[in-house]
């Protein structure tokens, strides 16, 4: 009886399971990711001289955020609602706070009377200090080009 002999050793590398979990993890990355914006993408009006405010950054702070279009979003939460609706929502949000600073994120494209009606509402909801978050502006030609539109 003779001895059967074992197939040579194949020195190619599988990469079918590396595919597998690559595609994955990418599928994981592309549904979650879009999860992870915490809020509405809005271009900031530009300053030369903006006050820092640090903590319109933490996760819990009230912002108003008005897109170029004029919708609303309150966060947190990212709700979107009508500027007629904030005062009894953002006074629910203050209660128990310390701090009662609402944010307001508005585009600078955005109708100077919609941002007027918000912090209009704002005020009915008993909110005492508004902050308006803008960025500041390291080249002041590119500000100038801005204002003579």
């Amino acid at each position: 009886m003779e001895k059967k002999k074992a197939a040579p050793p194949v020195a190619d590398i599988n990469v079918t399971p590396m595919v597998d979990v690559m595609l994955v993890v990418l599928i994981i990355f592309m549904v979650i990711t879009p999860m992870l914006s915490k809020s509405i993408p809005v271009d900031l009006a530009l300053t030369r001289n903006p006050v820092t405010m640090p903590d319109a950054d933490k996760e819990d702070s009230i912002i108003v955020a008005i897109t170029r279009d004029g919708q609303t979003f309150l966060s947190p939460g990212l709700k979107k609602m009508e500027p007629s609706d904030l005062a009894p929502a953002v006074k629910e949000l203050l209660s128990g706070r310390p701090s009662k600073m609402v944010y307001i994120k508005a585009d600078a494209r955005s109708k100077y009377e919609r941002v007027e009606e918000v912090v209009d509402n704002l005020r009915a909801g008993s909110v005492d200090e508004v902050g308006l978050l803008t960025e500041q502006v390291l080249d002041t030609r590119r500000l100038d080009k801005m204002q003579t539109k």
